[in-house]
């Protein structure tokens, strides 16, 4: 998402109009950005393997450096949304989204889909993930988006309580099978 435009200055200046909490806001993420979003890119790695270490991918050293600068290279991609939220000039979560077309693998059309919602930690429970969704479900609809669709751990039950107070319905079940039992 292009920041220097006048449509992200405009998306900018709604985050943080009245509705959104006085002591975070969202904006569109540039690339001063990237140090905190592969931090919490790598929280993200590091908490879903621990939900199933056969399934999903183990952190490493380079994991941080490499989650941020793989996000540097969507910023200016037209259909990819990347926002921050920041509480005191920190960087406390972050959302990468994006809009695609007919998925046949998915049997899905066209939508809008969520790919990461990580909010640190030591900020969670305080309205700062529905803040992102909330945003990002707007540029999302802003760009055409007819829906979205995103995924989550089976055993991440608060981010699945999330989207379903956000309106969000089940509607695939993915299923894993180790091949070398």
């Amino acid at each position: 998402m292009r920041t220097t435009d006048s449509r992200s200055s405009a998306l900018n200046d709604r985050l943080r109009g009245g509705s959104l909490s006085s002591t975070a806001s969202v904006r569109a993420a540039t690339l001063a950005d990237l140090t905190a979003i592969g931090r919490l890119g790598a929280l993200l790695v590091r908490t879903h393997h621990d939900f199933d270490p056969e399934r999903f991918m183990a952190a490493t050293s380079r994991t941080e450096q490499s989650y941020g600068s793989f996000l540097g290279t969507q910023l200016d991609e037209p259909n990819i949304v990347i926002l921050v939220a920041e509480r005191d000039g920190e960087v406390i979560g972050y959302t990468y989204a994006g809009v695609e077309g007919n998925d046949y693998m998915s049997l899905r059309g066209p939508a809008g889909v969520v790919y990461d919602l990580v909010v640190d930690p030591a900020h969670r429970r305080q309205g700062v993930g529905r803040m992102l969704l909330d945003a990002t479900l707007e540029v999302l609809k802003a760009k055409g988006a007819p829906r979205v669709v995103l995924s989550t751990a089976e055993r991440n039950a608060p981010a699945q309580h999330l989207f379903d107070r956000a309106g969000f319905r089940r509607t695939m079940i993915e299923m894993t099978r180790e091949l070398n039992d």
